[in-house]
């Protein structure tokens, strides 16, 4: 069986985004289970509230942006800024709805994608279900949301935060927790530690 890595993401986090093309790196390099969960930030809480914030929250915001940014240049990504505190809960349960119905990949690419374009409502269920037709992915998708999409996403923050996580990205590997991009080196290092094999590549 082969080791199993847990990646708790969030759809408006600017880290979350640049870190997804070395998270699909580390799936294709090793052999493991890769498995993307959501945890939907109370980005309040730690940056503050837009009307609560000091200069020296707005410092903190605008570093995090421009440093984001600067991953997301060399990547020949395009990271704009959002225009408000946004609360992903729909964006974020649509990921197990991808999950469940084989369309994950185009999903996650997509939403990461059209969000930081700012053409993307994480919020809106409406943007969401649209989207997972688009993708082909079956209707239902509010209902989901409404039910047991919406207990489940609930269920897995209280797991996330039980484990010790924080913000995102956040890996955990066998009970090891690896907060942001950067520590994927790290956390390459230690499957390697553990014995955890790489995947065989033919060349052509």
């Amino acid at each position: 069986m082969n080791a199993q890595v847990t990646l708790w993401s969030d759809y408006v986090s600017p880290y979350a985004f640049v870190a997804k093309a070395g998270a699909y790196a580390l799936e294709a390099d090793y052999e493991i289970g890769l498995h993307w969960r959501p945890y939907t930030l109370d980005i309040a809480s730690y940056m503050g509230s837009v009307e609560a914030r000091d200069p020296h929250h707005w410092r903190r915001v605008r570093y995090s942006y421009m440093d984001a940014r600067r991953l997301a240049n060399k990547q020949g990504l395009t990271l704009r800024g959002p225009k408000k505190i946004y609360t992903a809960r729909p964006a974020n349960a649509g990921m197990l709805y991808a999950q469940r119905h084989g369309v994950f990949r185009a999903y996650n690419d997509l939403v990461f994608d059209r969000f930081w374009r700012r053409e993307l409502d994480p919020e809106s269920v409406e943007a969401v279900a649209a989207l997972m037709a688009e993708i082909g992915a079956p209707e239902g998708f509010a209902s989901f949301l409404a039910g047991e999409g919406g207990t489940e996403h609930d269920r897995l923050r209280g797991e996330a935060e039980a484990s010790g996580v924080f913000g995102v990205p956040t890996f955990v590997f066998d009970g090891e927790l690896f907060w942001g991009g950067d520590r994927i080196g790290l956390l390459r290092e230690r499957l390697d530690e553990k014995g955890v094999r790489r995947r065989a590549f033919q060349s052509s």
